[in-house]
């Protein structure tokens, strides 16, 4: 089974906030999955179905975005799932709003949830989707940029992305993550 984590914030509060780019792709890839995410276990919001054949369990910790490992290792843990199971979806404030990056390991870059995970999980190595949401203005406050709403100018940019996130898991699921860079990463 592949555990499709996208990173967020629970609460009305940071729904369409950029730190929560995670959580706006899992539910584009549940929608055209047709994948319910409305369990709640191990702290997280859950959904299971197929991915081009392949059972998926789609999760939104709810822990907030700093503790977003604790629900990653305890669903790996429940499920017995290695770390190889896993694709992690979340904002990347390095990349410009709508860009899409896979990478299969690397450091959390200054973001805290996959500090968190990475943290939790003891690795770095498990598959990841980045979702620009651009940099920070020069004066401006890291935690009021991240926990803003997207500009107008770059809703389009950040739709046209999150359609590629799910487009990018469904073909990392079928054909590997390797395959998927060279395909979505440019």
């Amino acid at each position: 089974m592949r555990i499709i984590a996208g990173l967020g914030n629970p609460g009305k509060e940071y729904e369409g906030t950029r730190h929560n780019a995670g959580f706006i792709a899992l539910d584009k890839i549940a929608e055209e999955s047709d994948i319910s995410i409305d369990s709640f276990e191990r702290h997280a919001l859950t959904g299971k179905g197929r991915i081009n054949g392949e059972k998926v369990l789609l999760l939104k910790p709810q822990t907030y975005m700093n503790l977003s490992g604790l629900a990653v290792r305890a669903t790996l843990d429940y499920y017995k799932e290695p770390v190889e199971s896993l694709i992690v979806i979340y904002d990347d404030i390095s990349l410009e709003p709508g860009r899409i990056r896979i990478r299969q390991k690397g450091s959390a870059g200054g973001h805290n949830g996959i500090k968190n995970i990475i943290a939790e999980l003891g690795t770095d190595e498990f598959d990841r989707i980045k979702i620009g949401v651009g940099q920070k203005p020069p004066r401006f406050n890291l935690v009021d940029w991240v926990l803003g709403r997207f500009k107008d100018e770059d809703l389009p940019k950040i739709k046209e992305a999150v359609e590629r996130t799910a487009e990018a898991a469904g073909f990392m699921i079928s054909d590997g993550a390797e395959a998927a860079m060279n395909r979505y990463n440019g």
